[in-house]
This record gives structure tokens, sequence and C-alpha cells, in this order.
């Protein structure tokens, strides 16, 4: 047995020990560890209440008894892959799920091929993924950097408007300005500088400084959009006072206690993938009560998706009535499914998930922990031209 594995039931009467033979056996690979662990334990969370809506509480699937088997990647590239193949060797797992960092989820893509099984990426978000990495096995319900920076780019790009870019140093920071750079440029607005740090960076003076010199002297509006994993930086950035120059700041959605620096940035506006009280429909009024019930706590960002994730694998099974890869890949193309932000389909050409996107303005309620970001317009499938980078 490989170094590194954690074994986790989810729910009541699911076993972390082998399985037996008819059971439905799906891996879920995530960063319970490591920088990114507060987004790894949503998704799974949320995965577990995914299976429960779909199953309607019985966590079984055409007879099968559904064993989530969860190992911990720590974050780390080596350790996700190797984790991934252990769960299609040794553990027999019909199906994997994962990663929480597109590092690690690009590390997992070639396992998956080389084992010719399915992969549902969930959260990871970097465009290669679904782009010059992909292979036919992939299948994501998580957003990717290009609907994350077309909704963006709705949000704040317009004739006139100064950017500058601040993002960590891999591929979800690279990736992200990369598709936002190409999205903003359609909004006439200008991107006048790409800054980039590493991922745990602590100190912001100096990408700040340079920020702000790239930006003092434009004309017009000026703004400095952020997109960051893990604990965001907009607060750091706040307390320089860019305002004193003129310099707006603008990010996207992000879990609730990383939004509770939104409160001291009232109407800035960005794009979400997901805020509980936003989409409007049965999953969704499930998702909350249901959250709320056994957390005491409204569900947050990767929660929706771990619930997404687990929706997918259920219509993909059933429609295929198989858990063979041929079967299951032809099933998935084009598959639509319910998630708490309504319909997602997968895109046949990369098995990307389309789905909506939300852009929003921050309201300040003083018995509200966090800025709320109130919906400004909804962008749905059609409103969102997302590029096929996967060269197929």
């Amino acid at each position: 047995m490989r170094k590194g594995f954690i074994a986790v039931a989810l729910g009541a009467g699911l076993l972390a020990a082998p399985a037996a033979a008819q059971d439905l056996k799906i891996a879920l690979i995530y960063s319970k560890t490591g920088p990114l662990e507060a987004y790894a334990k949503q998704t799974e969370v949320g995965l577990q209440l995914g299976f429960e809506y779909a199953t309607k509480g019985t966590m079984t699937l055409d007879g099968r008894k559904i064993v989530v088997i969860a190992k911990d990647d720590q974050g780390k590239p080596d350790v996700g892959k190797s984790l991934l193949a252990e769960a299609y060797e040794d553990d027999k797992v019909d199906l994997a799920i994962g990663s929480t960092s597109s590092a690690v989820a690009l590390a997992m893509l070639p396992v998956a091929e080389e084992h010719k099984k399915v992969l549902i990426v969930e959260p990871a978000v970097a465009d290669q993924i679904t782009g010059e990495k992909w292979n036919r096995y992939i299948f994501r319900t998580a957003r990717n950097s290009s609907q994350d920076a077309i909704s963006n780019a709705v949000a704040i790009g317009k004739p006139g408007v100064s950017i500058a870019t601040l993002a960590q140093d891999y591929a979800f920071g690279r990736d992200g300005v990369a598709a936002f750079k190409d999205a903003i440029a359609k909004t006439g607005a200008t991107l006048v500088h790409e800054e980039y740090a590493p991922f745990n960076t602590a100190d912001f003076t100096a990408p700040a400084q340079r920020l702000f010199d790239a930006l003092k002297d434009k004309p017009g509006r000026k703004v400095i959009w952020v997109i960051w994993a893990g604990p965001s930086p907009m607060t750091k950035l706040q307390d320089m006072n860019p305002g004193r120059l003129g310099i707006e700041l603008s990010t996207g959605g992000n879990i609730l206690p990383a939004m509770a620096g939104y409160k001291t940035l009232p109407g800035m506006e960005g794009a979400t993938y997901y805020y509980y009280e936003i989409p409007r429909n049965p999953v969704n009024d499930w998702l909350v009560a249901e959250h709320k019930k056994r957390f005491n706590a409204p569900p947050d960002f990767f929660t929706a998706g771990g619930f997404a994730a687990a929706m997918s694998a259920v219509a993909a099974i059933r429609k295929a009535k198989s858990t063979d890869s041929e079967k299951l890949i032809a099933a998935m193309e084009g598959l639509e499914f319910d998630t708490p932000k309504g319909k997602m389909v997968f895109r046949k050409e990369d098995h990307q998930a389309l789905q909506s996107m939300y852009h929003f303005k921050i309201k300040v309620d003083p018995n509200v922990a966090w800025g709320i970001p109130e919906l400004v317009r909804e962008l749905k499938i059609e409103d969102m031209p997302v590029p096929i980078k996967n060269r197929r």
C-alpha cells in the first residue's frame, strides 16, 4: 500500500475497509491537508450530500451501495498521482473525483488515461485540464479559468478601463490570467500589467507597489483584479489604500471566511461560481436547508461543487447502466444533470461542464460576517462563449 493513504467513510453505514465486489466504489482524491484544506473539506461534505440527494437517501445505485474511498493528496502533485493509481489498481474503484489543486489535477490526468478510467475533476480550475493536457477520460464539473475570466470580464471590463492583475505563480493563476486577458480584450478595457507571486505569499508590499505604479498615471477607471486560491490578499491590498491613487480592487467569489475581507469593499463588482442565496431551484433549496440543519451554517462555494460532482456521477451511471469506461464516456458526452446551480451539461468536445456564473456587487450588512455578493446578472451558458482549447 502506498504511503499517504487515508480512507474516510462518508455517510452512515459506509465502510472505509475494502468493499464487497458489488459495491460501487468511487475515489475522492483531495487536498485534505495543506493550504487548500478548507476547500477540500467543503468538497467532501458536498459530495456526501449530493449522493444522498441523488439516491433519495438510500446511498445505493442500481442495487449497489456507494462507497467513497477518500485519499489526502496533501496538495502535492506526486502524491495525488500516486494515490489515483492506487485507487484504480488496488482499490478497484469504478471512477474517481478530484483534486482540489490544479497542479495536482494536472498530474493526475495521465493516470486516468493510462488506466482507461473516468476521472471527474472537481474543483480544480486551470484551463489546461480540459485544454492542452486533457484526455478523453477527463470530465470536469468545476468551472474552468475561462468561465471565471469571461464572467469577471463582463463584470468589470468596459472601454476606458485600465486593469492590472495579481495571481499566484502556478497553473491556476497563470491560466486564469491568460483566459482573463483574452476575455477582457473583447470588452474594450486594457490590461496594462500582470503580477505573479508565490503561492504562499504573506507580504504583498512589493507586488502591490508594482501594481500601483502600473496604474496610477492611467486616465479613467483603474482596477486591480485578483485571482487567488486560499486566503485572499484583498484585505492586505486594501490596507495599502489603493483608493488614494484612484485604484479600485476586484476579485471573484470565494468561500465565506475569505469574503469577510469583502466587507471593506462595498460596491465591489466581480463574478462568482456560487453563493447560496443566488440560485433558485429545488436542488439548491434542499442543499441550503439540509446543510443549515446539519451544520448550522449555509453551504459554501465548494460544497456546491462536490454536490455537482456526485450528481454527475449518478446521472452518468444511470444513463450508461454500467460503470464500464467506454459506456460511461458515451453517456457523459452531452449529458445534462441537475446541480445546486441549475442544469449543467458536459460539452462533447472537451467534457467541460457548461454552467451559469453570477455577476455580483458587494453589499455590506452589519449582521452578516462577510460581504454579500448580491446578484447583478446571471450569466447563463448561452451568454458565455467558453473557448475549446483541447485541440481535439
